[in-house]
Formats: structure tokens, sequence, C-alpha cells
């Protein structure tokens, strides 16, 4: 990519991490094409609409190329390529056909890759599978809330324009400037990546320490034990009740995993289920009017659930493997639905 040249960007996935990163490179001067399954295409084959609980109004996303078969990819050049599939979907039989395209299209070339799925050690699996450079490949993902607007049941709170509302594909939320992240695992990616986004001017992209970002998975067990309470609002919720104890507890185990290290233990350290709860609090708080607690009974308690207590599963089998104790994220994955 160069300064003078139109930066162009394959985002794998059109769901509401696609359509968002998609907007928010769109406004930054990117060419933007989206690979989706066949069913998608006529979706996209109009401009989508969304929602910005931001300011209240609606912006239009249009002008992006589309691409239905992955095999489309040989032969095709792009800066950047943003795979947006949850960490299960990506993992299953689709999703390695789909990376197996990924590195014969773009082994040997400049194309540099955005994981933003998440899952354990996720990056080493996809660099295998793909055969891909690890200079070439970082992880990332949303920093902002985005969902659809048609399946979701969001209840609405003073401010939101419902009419406006109704007619958006999307609505989406930002807790701060940024609306995404990088990690450093592979620098040049990860800062020519940000760079780009950057230049949208409406949103930013932060660049994360690798071990940072990793330890993120840890959260995922108090948002197992929020679906278990069902997903009240965080005022309901008894920094004392015993599930959500159970949850905190199974977060401080992950935290404490050898593979997380220093930065583990010292996070694992002021860890507990009152400070849990406030940090949720103050996410809720942030992220209002968009309600926090319903956004994740749609989005956590159901999109990608099966993303979620599989990385909650992967991380009892990985500590249960070298000889951890741990038996609050054992429970809390026994309560889990199967």
């Amino acid at each position: 990519m160069t300064k003078t040249s139109t930066p162009s960007v394959c985002i794998v996935g059109a769901g509401s991490m696609g359509v968002s990163t998609g907007y928010h490179l769109s406004l930054a001067g990117a060419a933007v094409t989206f690979l989706v399954r066949p069913h998608r295409q006529e979706q996209l084959s109009r401009p989508q609409v969304l929602y910005s609980y931001d300011d209240h109004s609606l912006k239009t996303f249009s002008g992006y190329g589309l691409l239905t078969d992955p095999a489309e990819l040989a032969g095709t050049s792009f800066d950047f390529l943003v795979i947006t599939l949850d960490g299960a979907a990506l993992r299953a039989e689709a999703g390695q056909r789909l990376v197996d395209e990924i590195g014969r299209a773009f082994r040997g070339t400049k194309t540099e890759v955005i994981i933003g799925s998440v899952g354990i050690d996720l990056r080493s699996w996809f660099l295998e599978r793909s055969g891909l450079a690890e200079t070439q490949v970082t992880s990332g993902g949303l920093a902002n809330l985005v969902y659809e607007v048609g399946p979701a049941a969001i209840p609405l709170h003073p401010g939101v324009n419902a009419d406006l509302l109704a007619t958006a594909d999307y609505g989406y939320r930002h807790f701060s400037a940024s609306g995404f992240y990088v990690a450093l695992n592979a620098p040049k990616v990860a800062h020519g990546f940000a760079a780009l986004y950057d230049r949208c001017a409406v949103s930013k992209c932060d660049v994360f320490p690798v071990e940072e970002v990793r330890l993120w998975v840890a959260f995922f067990a108090s948002l197992a034990a929020w679906e278990l309470l069902g997903w009240p609002v965080t005022a309901d919720i008894d920094p004392a009740d015993e599930t959500w104890q159970l949850g905190s507890e199974a977060m401080r185990e992950i935290q404490r995993l050898p593979m997380y290290g220093q930065t583990g233990l010292a996070a694992s350290e002021s860890t507990d289920a009152k400070t849990i709860l406030e940090f949720h609090r103050r996410m809720e708080t942030e992220a209002m009017p968009l309600d926090l607690a319903a956004f994740y009974r749609y989005h956590h308690g159901g999109k990608v659930n099966g993303q979620d207590h599989q990385l909650l599963r992967e991380a009892l089998a990985l500590g249960e493997a070298q000889g951890a104790d741990m038996p609050a994220l054992r429970a809390l994955v026994a309560r889990l639905p199967s």
C-alpha cells in the first residue's frame, strides 16, 4: 500500500463485526470487498444502513464488492484481509476450508491478515493451517458494540430515535474513541492496519501488547456467570451471589494458567467478584442508551455462545493437561448448556 494508492481490504463475513469494520474502513478511503456465503448476497446487494447510538443518526454504507466463494480469492490482491467469523465457526469444517483457501491465495504475497475471531492460541492454529508467515498475521477485534437490529430485542432508552432505529440494519455504540483493536503479534501488520483505520476520523484503532489481548479470554468466565443468572441488569446482580462468585473465581483460575505468565498472575491478584461486577457496571453506564444487558443476552447469550462456551472448555482442558487445579472453572463449565 502506497500513499497514492487506494488501500484494499477483504472482509470475511458480513455480520455485525464485518459491516461495522467495513463501514469505518470505507470512511478511511479503503476499497472494501466482502467474502460471504451465498445466502447473504441478497441483503448485501443493497446499501447497509447503520444506526449510531453515538449521535442518533443513520449512516449508509455502500460501494463495496462481493465474493461468495473462498476459491474466488485466488488471483486477488488486497492490502489487508480481516476475518470476522466467530472462533467456533472458523474452526468448523467450512471455516477450515476457508483458511485453506486463504493460505493458497496469499502465501508469499504482501496481503496482511487480521484474525478477528476469538480463541485460545487461535493464531497459532491459523498459521499452521494456512501456511502464512508469522509476520503476515495478527489478532484483532471490535472495540465497540454492534448488533443486527431485526433479530435483537433491545429495549429503547431515552435519547434513542425509535423511528430511525427501525429502518436500520445494524445499531452500534462506541464506548470511547476506539472502534477496533489489534495486537502486536505482527507489529508491521498491526501498525499498518491501525494507521489505515484511523483515517476514518470518527473512530480509532487501538494497538495492544500481545499478553494483554491473550488474557482477555478470562473475561468470558464472567460472561458465563452472567448468562447463568439470566442476563439481568448489573444493578440486580449481588456480588455475593454464588454463581457470580463462581464466575469470578473461574476467571482467576484462567488468569493463573502458566501460558499467561506474570501478566496473568498480576491480573488475578486484582480479580474478585466485586471488582468484576463494578467493571461491568461501568461498561453498562458507558454503553447507554444502548442496553448492555440486552445486547449481551442477544450476542453472547445466543449469537456467539458456542464460541464463548468452547473457549471456557478449552481453557479447562488446557489447565487440567498442565496439572492446574481449576474447580471453579470445572463447575462453571458443567452448568453451561451442552
